[in-house]
């Protein structure tokens, strides 16, 4: 065993003892009371967990994405599924185009905050008329003097009734403008509490611990301090942060689908029907198995990806086709686990339904699996653009 996989080991099994202390009747608890898992939160920020992958000059621990997906897959295979996850997941992955980008002065100002579990961020980039779209963003934010004035509106901002800062995708130059679509875009850290925030939870099928919100923005002002970088280049460094958030959430998948398939197979060994458990019958055994082996190959997938980002090589291919496949075999392992469990599967008892409704998630975000196969199908197979 090599130096860097006895330490993902022993990331891997610190994180899981401690998440062992949250059973699943507490995150069902979190789930169906619409309550954010602070107690959960803080004993990882305790840890040192949520700054990961804030380098160690900001109060951070300075590894990489490898690591940062082997964190929140032992936190979802927990059962923490993606209401543990994603109490967690933008603090580690979302400010790297802070880390990468912003001012030294906001580094030092944010940053340790954020890895100490202090400053929470939400993201807020989808809008209801542009979707995937990023282009066709509206928000505006105008230049007056040493403040913007920002207007507009967002959907899908999750933790936004937590966050402390908003990190913010703008036009700063209408589209019109612009010599090409994804030009005149500007990232910033607004404050979530400024006068003219407005945040109100969106209701949905499931991840009710951590609320997904729409987010308004009425004049609000907000420092040139706080843009991230230059002006009209916050696209480009919207897009450093993708491609780890698409890994992120693969590592997550994989975590919900081990959670289920335990859960399955602990099910298909105690039931006794027609004098013999039931995970004798191929019917039950068979499923289960296919249910492994995507998981493991998902995973070989997760970790490749995570490795070319570490070391700075391209990963589109990779890092997409890994939020795939892990998204199809996190959710394929919880509809066999509902469907071992038969009609108890869709008892939250048995917390099978809970995941199931968590694995589809990572199937629509932070982008849908029709849009990974274009984008294989453009820039991996070299087809004509379909869009």
């Amino acid at each position: 065993m090599t130096e860097a996989s006895s330490d993902l080991v022993l990331i891997r099994e610190t994180v899981a003892a401690l998440c062992a202390r949250f059973d699943d009747d507490y995150w069902s608890h979190c789930d169906s009371e619409h309550r954010f898992p602070w107690d959960f939160y803080r004993e990882m920020a305790a840890g040192g967990w949520i700054g990961i992958a804030i380098p160690e000059e900001y109060g951070g621990g300075g590894r990489g994405i490898l690591e940062a997906a082997a964190v929140l897959e032992e936190v979802a295979a927990s059962g923490a599924c993606m209401n543990g996850a994603s109490a967690l997941h933008m603090s580690i992955f979302g400010m790297q185009p802070v880390i990468l980008h912003g001012s030294e002065e906001m580094k030092r100002r944010f940053l340790p905050g954020v890895a100490a579990g202090d400053v929470h961020v939400a993201f807020g980039v989808t809008e209801p008329d542009a979707g995937t779209d990023t282009t066709r963003i509206t928000t505006r934010a105008v230049r007056d003097g040493d403040v913007y004035r920002i207007t507009g509106r967002k959907v899908w901002t999750s933790k936004a009734l937590e966050a402390d800062r908003i990190l913010l995708l703008t036009r700063t130059t209408p589209l019109e403008e612009c010599a090409k679509p994804t030009q005149g875009m500007s990232l910033f850290l607004v404050d979530r509490h400024a006068p003219g925030v407005g945040v109100a939870p969106i209701p949905k099928i499931g991840r009710n611990a951590v609320a997904s919100c729409e987010t308004t923005y009425d004049d609000v002002v907000v420092p040139v301090a706080d843009r991230v970088g230059d002006e009209g280049d916050g696209f480009r460094y919207l897009l450093d942060g993708l491609n780890a958030e698409r890994v992120l959430i693969a590592a997550e998948a994989l975590g919900i689908g081990r959670a289920a398939l335990r859960r399955a197979v602990q099910y298909a060994n105690e039931r006794v029907v027609f004098g013999r458990p039931i995970g004798q019958n191929q019917g039950i055994a068979f499923p289960l198995a296919e249910a492994h082996a995507k998981l493991r190959a998902a995973g070989l997938m997760v970790r490749e990806a995570a490795q070319r980002i570490d070391a700075g090589l391209p990963c589109g291919e990779e890092a997409n086709l890994a939020k795939y496949l892990a998204a199809e075999a996190g959710f394929f392992a919880a509809d066999r686990a509902v469907q071992t469990h038969g009609g108890f599967g869709y008892a939250t008892e048995y917390h099978v339904e809970r995941y199931f409704r968590e694995s589809r998630l990572p199937r629509l975000a932070p982008i849908s699996q029709e849009l990974v196969l274009s984008y294989v199908a453009e820039h991996v197979l070299r087809l004509p653009r379909s869009y």
